[in-house]
């Protein structure tokens, strides 16, 4: 896949800007089109935990809320490499099932590129 790197790059910046100062761990994400822009996005958390966003979700709601419908890829840099947690995986499954998912640590030593039918091969489906 072209451009991993500069995915990568995008949600290691996007990182820089996580709201996390009750569990410490910042996650950032950045989120390919099929038209080519990229949204990114950040955690924010909450001291009532269960509103926190995960930054997978803020990067796909920002595409959406301007038109976009199509998605390649999404990045996720996180300390661990962490997957995207199941409401992220269901969020994105929602447009593209098929979706490349970047796995990757901030330091640059690490990435892996999944599939996201890989990371959720029973996503919930709508009915059409």
């Amino acid at each position: 896949m072209d451009g991993v790197q500069e995915l990568i790059r995008l949600a290691r910046l996007a990182r820089g800007w996580a709201y996390a100062p009750y569990s410490n761990f910042t996650v950032g994400a950045a989120l390919l089109t099929d038209s080519g822009r990229v949204y990114t996005g950040c955690n924010v958390e909450n001291v009532s935990y269960g509103l926190t966003v995960c930054a997978e979700r803020v990067a796909f709601f920002k595409a959406v809320s301007e038109g976009e419908r199509k998605f390649q890829a999404v990045a996720v840099v996180s300390e661990t490499g962490v997957t995207p947690c199941g409401a992220c995986r269901q969020v994105l499954a929602e447009f593209n099932e098929d979706m490349k998912v970047i796995l990757a640590r901030p330091e640059g030593d690490w990435y892996e590129v999944l599939q996201l039918s890989d990371l959720l091969p029973y996503c919930f489906k709508s009915i059409q």
